[in-house]
This record gives structure tokens, sequence and C-alpha cells, in this order.
């Protein structure tokens, strides 16, 4: 009879879990609280309007393609995308327009044309950030931090011996304005903080690495929607043997002797061999774990930044506008000073906007557009945010209307919106927090929950509030990291 395996929550990073421990020769259940899987990743839709409710940017599909290889399918043949050519487009209120491109010889281009920044200087500095990663990949992505043997290889100690290369006592702004100068160019780069939700004038000069995971690895488009990641998977899992209840939420993860047994539901209790929580960490603790001495220390630290999101129906197409382009605010600096002092945003936010049109996924009705608009926020810390909510789309109308030399509500015939306390009522993520912990203290990698408990006997943990992060590549590395930590059933 197969070992039984209990997962709490079908994020991706729970499903992915399912899948590799199915895989493995468990029988894997998985508990979700809410009708359908994905957490943030899922969809829904506002009259002819469909929208990706979370994520919108895609890197690293192979970590994706990965979990159908394991399964010996062809991920081709359920899962599609396509390569962008242009990552990103920026707007300044200067009238600068620059476009990420997705080769990089033509971005190094575009830098050199428009912001004046010679190719070499770029090409340096992308070149150090490359080396970064190649120095810290294996040991800070691809295994856990908290065992001995992760740090017991050549790896390690050359990344120890390249300790200065890492930068990990300048701030990403201070590496930014030092190796780049032009301002728009360094606001460009200190915007890639906010890939994992945190401050570029705190977050060390290591996190460069992200930079040449997006300039190597390149951005791409889902051909159903970003929703298309989790529907793919989630039908994996299910061919696999994985078996889901939905809207059937864990009350406890029960342990006896130290030893995890199994949970319990609203409905009954559910023994299993092992218990890997893909839910935050923090509530994890506070509802399911209340017979366990929490890690204080761990729990307490400073939330990742939110965000106010709204999705809107439009009636009409934008020529000036690709998949995604960002908006930028004059003064970044003191944006980010008023997220991480949980103040509210500034006068002038920095705008992401996400479009999708009827030709890109059959998400709005011909000439038309929906668009998935995020503005960076505090974590809900009880602030007023219905006036905050409110203030915020006057001024990112204003904003865009500027740029664009355009009326934009003229135009809006469908709209909702998310805020920080709707986030965490969705998803359960502390505080609204969209990747759990901040990365602004330097020892933060090292800070993260393990993905196992050093307390209870067969507790795992996977997700976004976890080691090694938040973000979607993370949260499919994390569930890797899990399922190396058990043994495969012979």
């Amino acid at each position: 009879m197969s070992k039984k395996v209990i997962i709490v929550g079908s994020g991706i990073a729970g499903i992915a879990t399912s899948i590799r421990l199915a895989k493995k020769g468990y029988a894997v259940t998985v508990f979700e609280a809410n009708a359908y899987p994905g957490g943030k990743l899922s969809a829904f839709n506002l009259g002819a309007y469909r929208f990706d409710a979370g994520p919108s940017l895609f890197t690293m599909p192979q970590f994706v393609e990965e979990l159908f290889e394991l399964c010996e399918e062809d991920p081709k043949h359920y899962f599609e995308y396509d390569k962008k050519e242009v990552g990103c487009n920026y707007f300044w209120e200067d009238g600068t327009r620059l476009k990420a491109y997705d080769d990089s010889e033509r971005f190094l281009s575009e830098v050199e044309q428009v912001l004046g920044v010679p190719t070499k200087t770029l090409k340096d500095y992308l070149t150090k950030a490359k080396k970064k990663y190649d120095l810290t990949e294996s040991i800070f992505l691809k295994r856990s931090l908290h065992q001995l043997k992760s740090f017991l290889n050549p790896e390690t100690l050359k990344a120890i011996l390249n300790v200065r290369t890492l930068e990990i006592g300048k701030s990403l702004h201070q590496v930014n304005e030092e190796q780049l100068q032009e301002p728009h160019l360094v606001q460009f780069y200190d915007r890639f903080a906010t890939y994992n939700g945190s401050n570029p004038y705190q977050t060390p000069g290591i996190m460069t690495l992200v930079q040449h995971l997006e300039e190597h690895y390149g951005t791409f488009v889902p051909k159903k929607g970003m929703e298309s990641i989790t529907t793919s998977l989630f039908e994996l899992a299910k061919r696999q043997g994985v078996i889901f209840h939905f809207n059937e939420k864990v009350e406890e993860i029960v342990i006896e002797k130290r030893k995890v047994v199994g949970v319990k539901t609203e409905k009954m209790f559910y023994p299993a061999d092992q218990v890997c929580s893909n839910m935050d960490v923090y509530p994890t603790y506070k509802y399911l774990l209340p017979q366990v001495v929490a890690p204080t220390k761990t729990l307490e630290q400073e939330r990742s930044s939110s965000a106010v999101i709204f999705y809107l129906g439009i009636s009409r197409t934008f020529k000036e506008l690709d998949l995604h382009n960002i908006f930028f605010s004059k003064d970044y600096k003191e944006e980010f000073k008023a997220i991480f002092e949980d103040q509210t945003v500034s006068d002038d936010p920095t705008v992401y906007v996400n479009i999708t049109s009827k030709d890109i996924a059959a998400d709005a009705p011909t000439g038309c557009e929906n668009w998935f608009v995020m503005i960076n926020t505090p974590a809900d810390k009880g602030q007023d945010w219905d006036v905050i909510t409110h203030s915020i789309r006057e001024r990112f109308i204003k904003k865009i209307n500027l740029i664009l030399d355009v009326n934009l509500e003229d135009y809006i015939v469908e709209e909702d919106f998310l805020t920080p306390p709707l986030i965490q009522q969705k998803t359960q993520s502390h505080q609204g927090a969209l990747y759990g912990s901040s990365s602004n203290d330097r020892m933060a990698a090292f800070l993260r929950h393990p993905n196992f408990s050093q307390q209870i006997k067969n507790l795992y943990f996977c997700g976004g509030s976890v080691h090694p992060g938040g973000g979607i590549p993370l949260c499919l590395l994390s569930a890797k990291i899990v399922s190396d930590q058990i043994p495969e059933l012979l």
C-alpha cells in the first residue's frame, strides 16, 4: 500500500509538489479551501472580459516543462506559449520611451540610442549579474539552505572565495547608480527589486542576478493566458493520480509525539505519512499548528510589498502599448520609502499595465482590451484601503492620460479591483504580501523559513513564503526542494 501525502493548498507550488511526489510513488491528496486551484495564479470574468487574477509575467518556462517531462509527457501537447520580442515598454513623463527587447544586442543598441549609455557599460553590468547568478544558483535556488550538506561542496567554496563579486554590502540601487549612472536606466533596473517585493534602496546588490535571469532567458506569454500554467499542471497532476478536494478547508495539521499523522478538515480527519503546507507559512503556524512553537524571528520578518490591482475592460485598443508596460513615477525613492515604511504610496506612483486583447487569448471582445493595472503598496497593517484605492485610481488614470494624451475613463466599460486585505482573504497571504517576507535584509535568504520542519518529523513547506522565495519560478523550485527531501518509494 502506497504511503500517503497530504498537501494543504493548491497554489502552483502545491500542484507541482503533488506531481513530483505522485511520480515517486506516493498517494497524494490536495486540500483547497477555494473552489478552484492556483491561488494567485487563477482567473475570472467581468462581462465579456477574462482576466488573469495574479501574476502576469512568465519567465523560465523550463520549470513548467520539466514537470511534464518528469511524467514522460510532451509539454507541447498540453501547454503552449510564445516568447516575447519586447519584454516591456517603459514610459517616463519627460517623454522618454524605452523598449526592453528580448534580443540582447538589440536591447543594448536601444539603450545606447535612447539613453546614451555606451554598450560596453551595460554589457559589463550584465556580465557581473550573470557571474552572481552562476556563483549562487545551486546554493540559493536549488538546495535547502538549512542543511549542512548544502554547504559542503565546491560550489559553496567558490561563492565564498568570490564574495566581493556578490556585492552584498551595497544596496541594489547603489550598485545600479555606480555602474550605470544614467537616471532612467538606474530606475529601470531598480524596478527588478519588485520581482520579489523588495526595496531597491535596501535589498543587497546581489539582486542584480534577477536582471540576468530576464535578460538571459527572456519573457513569455502563455497562449491561453497565465491561468493555463495552473490548469495544465492541475490536469497533469490528476493524470498522475493526485486527488483534489476543493471547498474543504484544513483546520489543523495533526501532530502526535512530534510527528505528523494527518490533517483535520471541517469534515473529518485524514491520516497521512507526510504533510506539506502550500499555505503561507504565517497562517500555517497560527491556525494549523497551534500546538507547535512558532519560529517567531522568521515569522516576524518584514513583509514584502503588496499591491492594489485594477481590472479594467477597455472598449478600444491602444497602439502605443504592448502586452507589458511600465509608467514610471518621478520620484522612485520616495515611493519605495513610503511602501516599506508602511505609509501610503507616493503622490506619483509607478504604474504597471498588462494588456491582453482578443488576438492574444480570447480575453476581450474584438477591438477591445483588458487591462491589469498594478501599483505597488505596503502590506496591510490596518490602513484605510477604501481611501487609498480611490486615490490611487485617480492618480494612475491622470498619469496615463498625461503620457498617452487620452481620457481613459471614456473607455472603461468593466471594472474590479483587489487590495492587500482582499489578497489575504482570497489567498491567505499574511497581510496581503505578494512574496511572503521581503529580501531587504542581506541575510534574508537564510532567514526564510526552510522547506521542512526542524521540530516535527514529516512536515514540509512549499510556496512563495518559504525558501527560495516568491514568484512562479521560485515556487516551482520550492516544490523540487521538498520532493528531494522525501525518499522515492521502491
